[in-house]
Formats: structure tokens, sequence, C-alpha cells
């Protein structure tokens, strides 16, 4: 889905409503009188290529441009010692929530630039990796921002499906985009969603989203997926004394509707604050206090909320073998500017490395391994 339009001193075109290309009319123009028009992006050298939700610039993660899906917590695929894959095709978001732990959306104060994956690239890959874990595995699509922005999101899921070794096909979204057509091309594909509905109330729920939500829209996409053959899960985030009162409406508006079919009905999520995170000034729970109260409203409402990796069919895998270790010293060549200001990815045998540096990209540099838990790799320039 391709539209365009003029927009001052620049031609734009907009692919699938997330990917916003724009070139200045004049270069434009002289690219009409040589190439059909189809073509004028791929021979526009002078464009900006940006991210239309969040208006930050937008990087294309192709296999032929050589950068890995393994290493870096943004995008790619994440491998935390499980049969369960972490799959980020997309960065960005678009709300605004309080408490995000990334700082995401269009009003962001630490993220400067946005990624998305060519879906090809990174069934492939994933394949690769499944390979390696055995069967059983599930995939597992989330992200620093909103999955449903993805524009090959139909693509991904049935190729992620596809793969022998694939089990189970899960998402994490705030399920603003979702519809119900959608919800119907995913039948078959996706086993299972998980929504994060915080509020049933919708001044609250505006509060906390940062935005004007759409929660009527929301809950009735909730209950199409419940009665659809994807799994539904409700995860609300608990915020101290914004939502308290709208935990046990939440739990009676999933059991209501038919949610957990096959999995868990309900996934409560204790707000933790985070280092780059947004922190609303509220009290935070400790992990006692957060599971007794789960403990008490099982109790009243007779469905199990303290939850473990096994409820979801997860389970300790071998790790995929990391080629760096912590305290190496690499000279590495930076390949992107990374998500916040001053940071850089570098490319270190066949990964990915955040380093904070000034240097620029295609600059090599001396860095010292920080940390490599997960698979997500740390440096310091030394």
């Amino acid at each position: 889905m391709l539209r365009e339009f003029e927009d001052g001193r620049d031609k734009v075109f907009l692919i699938r409503n997330v990917v916003e290309v724009r070139i200045p009319k004049r270069v434009y123009e002289r690219l009409c009188r040589r190439y059909p028009r189809d073509y004028i992006i791929s021979f526009a050298r002078e464009k900006v290529v940006l991210h239309h939700v969040t208006r930050r610039p937008l990087y294309y993660i192709t296999k032929e441009s050589g950068i890995p899906l393994l290493g870096y917590n943004a995008f790619g695929l994440i491998d935390r010692g499980t049969n369960l894959i972490q799959v980020r095709p997309i960065t960005g978001c678009n709300l605004n929530c309080i408490f995000c732990s990334v700082d995401e959306g269009r009003f962001s104060r630490t993220r400067v630039v946005d990624y998305i994956v060519d879906v090809d690239y990174i069934v492939e890959s994933f394949g690769e990796v499944a390979k390696f874990k055995g069967a059983g595995v599930e995939a597992h699509i989330d992200g620093q921002g909103e999955p449903t922005l993805y524009p090959y999101l139909d693509y991904l899921v049935e190729g992620l499906k596809g793969i022998r070794e694939v089990k189970i096909v899960s998402m994490q979204t705030n399920g603003i985009l979702l519809s119900e057509g959608l919800i119907d091309r995913l039948e078959g594909y996706m086993d299972r969603i998980n929504l994060s509905i915080n509020s049933l109330t919708r001044e609250i729920a505006d509060r906390m989203y940062g935005v004007k939500y759409p929660l009527e829209r929301v809950l009735n996409i909730a209950e199409y997926i419940a009665n659809s053959k994807i799994d539904l899960h409700v995860a609300p985030v608990w915020l101290p004394g914004y939502n308290d009162d709208e935990i046990p409406k939440i739990i009676e508006f999933a059991l209501e509707i038919g949610a957990g079919k096959r999995f868990p009905p309900l996934g409560i999520q204790k707000y933790i604050p985070h280092r780059y995170g947004r922190k609303p000034k509220v009290r935070v729970m400790s992990f006692r206090e957060f599971y007794e109260k789960l403990e008490k409203l099982e109790e009243e409402y007779g469905v199990k909320l303290i939850l473990k990796p096994e409820d979801f069919g997860i389970e300790r895998r071998k790790r995929i073998p990391n080629p760096i270790r912590k305290g190496e010293v690499h000279r590495a060549k930076i390949v992107l500017p990374g998500r916040m200001r001053g940071e850089k990815l570098c490319l270190v045998k066949g990964r990915i490395v955040s380093v904070k540096t000034d240097k620029n990209v295609g600059d090599f540099i001396r860095i010292k391994i920080v940390r490599d838990r997960d698979g997500v790799f740390m440096g310091v320039e030394v």
C-alpha cells in the first residue's frame, strides 16, 4: 500500500502507513524524466526515510546489509536460554505510556532512531535459531514499541508458523491497530495474543497511555479475539495510585469474555522502574506485597494469577553459542547509529555490540566487551 503526496518542498511516499520516504521535489521532478514512477525511490540518493509514527530516522535492516539480528535488544532475535525466542521486527510506538520501560513513543526524550527488519531476513534467521533449539519452539513477537506497526505482520506470522520447529507463535500488543480483518487473517498461524489492557475507565486509560485511548474499540477487539481460534491473554501493568481499583474489573472482564482457552487468561505485571524508562511518581510495590495482593485476588476470583514459565510451556534450552565474551577486546566497525544519543552499533564476529562513542558510522574502534548476558552485548571504547 503506497500513498504519495506533497509536503512543502518534499515529495512524500508513505509505505503501509509506517515507512515515510521524503524526496526533494526538485530531485523527484528530475528523476521523473528518466525513470518510471515506481522506481523513483530506488534511484533517489537524496532522500530521507522516517518512521511515520515517531518521526525519527528509520533504518531498514536486510540480509544484504550484513547487519546480524543477534546481539542487540531493539531489533532482531533474543535468546534467553529457553525454547522461547523473542522476535523484534520494528521499533516505535503509537502510545506514550507514562510507565514505559524504554521511553517509547513520539515524545520520547531518549530514543533518536528506529529500525525495521526485512521480513524474509528475520524469518530465515529465526529458522536457523529454531533448528539449533529443536522442536517445541515459541516465537514471541514483541519489541521496544508496538509490534503491530510492522507493515508485514501477516507475512511474518505465517513465515514463523511455517518453520518446522515452531509450535507456538505469540505476540504482545496494545491492541489499537488490531482489527477483525487482521485477526481473521492471523487465525491458523497466531496461537496467542498478549493484550495490554490497563484500565476499563476511559479517563484512567488516557492518563496511563499518554494519548486519547480508544478504549471501547480495544475492548471489542479483545472479545473478538477471545471468540476466535487465537487464545487471548490479558496482561495489564499494575501501576499503584492509578489503576488499583481497575485490576479487579479487568479480571472480571477477561473471565467474562472467555480469555485463556489454552493458556492462563491473565498475566498481571508489576510496575518496575527502569534506568532509561519513564518514572511516574508512584509508590513502587515490593515483590512480596505484589504477590500477596495476587494471592488474595486468586482466592476471590478462582483464577491463577501467580504464573510460572511452565504455564506457557516455556522450558530451559541450550543457548545459541556466543562467539564473544565479556572482557574481550576487539577492533570493530561501526555499522549503525544506536537508539540513544551517543550510542553506536558495532559489528563483531557476527554479532551487534552497543557502544557509547562519538565516532561515526563506517569508522573502526577498539572496544572492550562489558556485557554478554542473554546474547545482548555492550562494550566500551578503549
